[in-house]
């Protein structure tokens, strides 16, 4: 039975539907493209343009197809544009999940994966951040992404839909034979805009803030591959299928690499220097944000596969001279 991958054709959704038709599961990717990239959709897959806010297209796919899973991946990622936007964010996020969720409880389907965020937890004391830590989300993206964990944790009480929201700390590289990887001429992570300053499409990287309480000043984060990304919500889907209970889980390595690290790791892979200048911190930028991995490990029994920074950086940078070429 196949599986609704709704921002399929997106960075992290994409890989996941990857992840499915490598297994030879079906997959049916619904995306509005205005973030996504039809390129990003292998030809094996089945894909709807449409809005995830349309009851009546949903019930129409929903009747076509025999979804036995919905992996809900499509949303507005920007913490600072949410801060601009708030009431976009909201509806794009929120109100759209809800719509979204409703139409998979009404069609009967019985499993949801939730593409949740490290935003969730804002700013905390606490290293590694474990899933009960406090949930104090500093911009409206958190917030955004909170509430749909809300709304699902209340339908499974009431309507027996079991969810596993994944919370995602830093996701970079690309998948290792580069069917997929971050297509975004506006992406902000920072792996991603290292690669392009290599390949001069940026003319410097502006590292913010090296005066933080870490062991280089630079911040601090749990980079996290793709591709793991996309085995954890295998891992997730495996489980729920199997009988698990609804889940919220972190999806990180539980050690992290500075910023400075990440560029070295950059210039050392790609064998080439590139102009980095120090700016000022930005406003709400934790100094470590590295997740506690052992749940996840031990519910799913997820074992990433590429839990080593030259290898996220090295199919990252392969990817981006894939871009240059095309």
């Amino acid at each position: 039975m196949p599986v609704l991958v709704t921002g399929g054709a997106g960075y992290i959704g994409s890989h996941f539907v990857l992840a499915l038709l490598d297994r030879g599961e079906e997959a049916v990717v619904l995306d509005d493209l205005s973030e996504g990239f039809k390129t990003l959709v292998p030809p094996a897959a089945h894909l709807i343009v449409g809005d995830i806010g349309d009851p009546a297209l949903l019930a129409d796919l929903f009747r076509r197809f025999r979804i036995d899973a919905v992996a809900h991946f499509a949303a507005r990622i920007a913490p600072s544009e949410s801060v601009r936007r708030p009431l976009f964010y909201y509806q794009e996020n929120t109100a759209k999940s809800l719509t979204l969720i409703e139409a998979s409880i009404e069609a009967g389907v019985p499993h949801l994966l939730f593409s949740s965020t490290a935003a969730v937890y804002g700013e905390t004391e606490l290293v590694p951040i474990p899933e009960e830590a406090p949930k104090q989300p500093v911009s409206p993206y958190g917030a955004s992404k909170l509430m749909v964990e809300t709304m699902l944790a209340d339908a499974a009480a009431a309507r027996g839909l079991r969810f596993a929201a994944l919370r995602y700390f830093n996701v970079a590289g690309a998948d290792p034979a580069l069917r997929s990887g971050e297509a975004s001429n506006h992406a902000g992570h920072l792996v991603k805009l290292a690669a392009e300053t290599v390949l001069g499409k940026r003319p410097e990287l502006i590292v913010h803030g090296t005066d933080y309480p870490t062991p280089d000043g630079s911040c601090l984060r749990d980079y996290v591959h793709v591709s793991d990304v996309a085995d954890a919500h295998l891992a997730a889907l495996d489980y729920l299928r199997s009988g698990g209970e609804s889940v919220a889980l972190n999806i990180g390595y539980g050690h992290g690499a500075s910023v400075l690290e990440v560029i070295a790791a950059v210039k050392a892979a790609s064998g080439k220097d590139f102009p980095v200048r120090i700016g000022p911190r930005r406003p709400g930028d934790p100094a470590r944000l590295v997740a506690a991995a052992t749940r996840i490990r031990e519910r799913l029994d997820w074992r990433p596969r590429h839990d080593e920074l030259t290898t996220i950086v090295s199919h990252a940078l392969a990817w981006e001279q894939r871009l240059a070429r095309s």
